[in-house]
């Protein structure tokens, strides 16, 4: 048996499969990247990225048909490491003088056009990923605990809070 007999057999995701889930989910694993994180560019090169350490590890998909659940895992997990490399660097740059509008300020301004994503954005992250992946990524309770790596209860508590909160930021227009 030659070695691509042998790639053939091997357990896991295909390239082809990679492929075709990329070509039928590379949109909305984008869009719950957007609302995990806060600019288009940062998302694209999340969703880039979750792809490429899928393919890498493709041979330890046990289940083919999993694949798209182990891509939105990868990609909530590589929002949370984008955020957690800008609050770092953020806390590292030098305050901004009093009288001077912060580069930042202008561009959350730009980005919050949208008050649903802005309310979001107030939750508590937990909070905002269960809702994010329960309501837009449209996944089950079961699905959600699987890919946050938390129990069916604490996605019901978290859904539970981040519903009623984000009603009362709705509310009163909060940003």
């Amino acid at each position: 048996m030659g070695f691509a007999a042998a790639a053939a057999d091997a357990p896991g995701a295909s390239v082809d499969q990679l492929t075709d889930a990329y070509r039928a989910h590379y949109r909305s694993l984008l869009r719950l990247a957007a609302l995990l994180l806060d600019d288009l560019s940062s998302c694209e090169d999340v969703v880039q990225e979750a792809f490429i350490r899928v393919h890498a590890a493709r041979r330890r998909v046990r289940d083919p048909e999993k694949t798209l659940a182990y891509l939105r895992q990868t990609v909530v997990n590589l929002s949370r490491s984008t955020l957690r490399r800008r609050l770092l660097g953020l806390r590292l740059l030098p305050k901004p003088m009093p009288d001077m509008a912060s580069a930042e300020e202008g561009a959350y301004d730009a980005l919050e056009r949208d008050e649903l994503k802005a309310a979001l954005r107030g939750l508590q992250r937990r909070q905002r990923e269960v809702l994010v992946l329960r309501y837009y990524a449209d996944l089950t309770e079961a699905q959600v605990a699987e890919v946050l790596g938390i129990s069916v209860g604490s996605v019901k508590a978290y859904g539970s809070r981040g519903i009623a909160a984000l009603r009362v930021r709705m509310e009163r227009g909060d940003d």
